[in-house]
C-alpha cells in the first residue's frame, strides 16, 4: 500500500505542469492563424477561377506559395494540438494511444502532401 497524500499525487500534474505548456502553444498558434488565415483566403480567393496555366503562375509566385504553405503547416499543427487534447481528455487506455497515433499519422500525412502538392504548383 502506497502512503500518498492529496498533494503529493498532484505533484507533477495539474494547472503548472503539461497543461501550461500545451496553452501557450495553442496560443501561440492561434497569434499567427488571426494574421495568416485572411492571408491565406485572401491568397487562395485571388487564384480561383482563372485557366490552368492562370494558376499555375500564380502559385508559382514566392510569396503566395509562402503564405499557403504557412497556412497549411500552422492550421493543420494547430488542428492537431486541438484534437490531441480532445483525445486525451476523452479516450483513455489503449485506445487513446492507438488514436492519438493515428491523429499524428493523418496530420502528417496532409502537411506532407498539401507541401508536394504546392511544390509542384510552385516549380
Amino acid at each position: 500500500m502506497q502512503f500518498l497524500t492529496d498533494r503529493k499525487r498532484a505533484v507533477g500534474n495539474g494547472a503548472g505542469s503539461e497543461g501550461t505548456h500545451h496553452h501557450w502553444k495553442m496560443i501561440v498558434s492561434s497569434i499567427c492563424l488571426v494574421v495568416l488565415a485572411p492571408f491565406f483566403i485572401f491568397t487562395f480567393g485571388s487564384g480561383l477561377g482563372g485557366s490552368y496555366e492562370e494558376v499555375l503562375a500564380f502559385f508559382s509566385r514566392p510569396f503566395v506559395a509562402l503564405v499557403m504553405g504557412l497556412g497549411l503547416v500552422v492550421g493543420l499543427n494547430h488542428f492537431k494540438m486541438e484534437i490531441d487534447e480532445a483525445v486525451e481528455d476523452y479516450i483513455h487506455g489503449i485506445a487513446q494511444k492507438l488514436t492519438l497515433i493515428a491523429v499524428s499519422a493523418a496530420t502528417y500525412t496532409l502537411m506532407a502532401v498539401g507541401l508536394f502538392a504546392l511544390l509542384k504548383l510552385a516549380l
